[in-house]
């Protein structure tokens, strides 16, 4: 297929960004690079895992997934059906979470998945460790690998825990911060979701029936984890601010709510009233 001729077939499978998929698509299977694909799109490409990929694409499996890899602030990561896609939203969460870590801080990551968050806050931030957390075995293979794939594998450690139970904080002791992109979509919503979600793992997406279980354990349970002047740094879904906040005021926190780069409500920052 040539480089016009996929881009034909994305488009008939209503992928909005089909030309640049196109690219990605390409260089990625053919080992070519952009500068090269300008003047080889007139090229048959005859590759039977581009063919293949371009047929998955078509039925609305993730990009990410295909390729394998995708980046998240300045690092790449490993992505599988085990972890949730890293997404530019996200990369909010770690900008705040760069910002107001104290020097030397140690911090703990609840539900890492890939580890974007604990990893790209640890690589913009040398002086810190971190501990990450999540439920399943696989996912956590996922992540330490992109520890090691993103060099801070030795200021990163992994427990598989379940974040509503959190007597296993006892043995890691205190932190200077939770952070966290917990599960937050309400269950009867997933089957509504965009047909590339369903591709995702749903323990990642579901937060209950109104969305919020894990806010309430996390703010509730977690809080006596944090040292003095601690903080925690939770994304949120774009309509959960003002839940999130109410939960946060009934556990003692302050609770102020920073936006994305689209504009939409993404990071709860909750700092100890008292």
């Amino acid at each position: 297929m040539t480089y016009n001729e996929i881009c034909i077939a994305l488009a008939n499978a209503q992928i909005e960004n089909n030309r640049h998929e196109a690219g990605m698509l390409i260089c990625h299977f053919c080992n070519i690079n952009q500068a090269e694909l300008l003047t080889r799109r007139d090229e048959d490409f005859d590759s039977p895992e581009l063919l293949a990929a371009v047929e998955k694409r078509c039925q609305r499996y993730p990009l990410q997934y295909i390729l394998g890899i995708w980046d998240f602030c300045n690092e790449t990561y490993r992505v599988t059906e085990d972890t949730l896609i890293p997404r530019q939203d996200t990369e909010k969460l770690v900008e705040l979470a760069v910002r107001f870590l104290p020097e030397g801080a140690r911090f703990i990551d609840l539900c890492t998945g890939s580890g974007c968050v604990a990893i790209s806050t640890l690589a913009a931030r040398q002086d810190t460790r971190a501990v990450a957390v999540d439920l399943f075995d696989k996912t956590l293979e996922i992540a330490r690998e992109n520890a090691e794939r993103n060099g801070v594998g030795e200021r990163l450690g992994f427990t598989k825990q379940d974040v509503f139970d959190s007597a296993f904080m006892n043995d890691l002791g205190k932190f200077n911060a939770i952070l966290s992109n917990p599960p937050y979509i309400e269950t009867e919503k997933l089957s509504l979701l965009d047909e590339e979600l369903s591709f995702e793992p749903e323990a990642a997406l579901d937060g209950g029936n109104d969305g919020l279980d894990f806010y309430r354990v996390i703010i509730g349970s977690f809080s006596q984890y944090l040292y003095d002047g601690g903080i925690m740094l939770l994304e949120i879904g774009w309509d959960q601010a003002r839940a999130v906040t109410a939960i946060s005021h009934a556990h003692g926190f302050r609770c102020e709510v920073y936006k994305d780069y689209s504009g939409n409500d993404r990071v709860a920052y909750l700092t100890k009233t008292n």
